[in-house]
């Protein structure tokens, strides 16, 4: 089972590991990327998404990706587009797999392909007014 998505609406952890849940697989490893409220020593209020167009077809490809991977029984895994505050989930990972060490593996592998192949770009708020773009070629 392979599930993606980019999402406008908050994404949430316990979804997704029901996704990849089945009674064959003997681990399921998750991950939560949310907003924190600090980057390099300087204070983020808040942060906005933007993703290409084809962000969908990309996360889709990475997913099927790590699905394939030995060991991998399933993988669900979405990213956030638009407004997010402190404390909200980004990014969202979940991977079923027959043993815990190819579950961890996979849900690492997923989240540092999504972190670069992905075409989305962080636009963050300071607390001092200003402001940078973050993943932009």
């Amino acid at each position: 089972m392979i599930y993606s998505r980019i999402a406008l609406e908050p994404i949430l952890v316990s979804e997704h590991e029901i996704r990849v849940a089945a009674d064959r697989y003997g681990a399921i490893v998750s991950f939560a990327g949310v907003v924190r409220d600090h980057d390099h020593g300087r204070s983020v209020d808040r942060l906005t998404y933007e993703g290409h167009p084809d962000a969908e077809i990309v996360l889709a490809e990475v997913a099927a990706d790590i699905a394939a991977l030995d060991g991998v029984g399933a993988v669900a895994v979405s990213h956030r587009i638009g407004d997010l505050t402190i404390g909200d989930a980004a990014l969202v990972a979940a991977v079923s797999a027959d043993h815990r060490a190819a579950a961890f593996e996979a849900c690492a592998r997923l989240v540092d392909e999504v972190k670069a192949r992905l075409p989305i770009w962080k636009h963050q708020f300071f607390s001092d007014g200003s402001d940078e773009w973050v993943n932009c070629p």
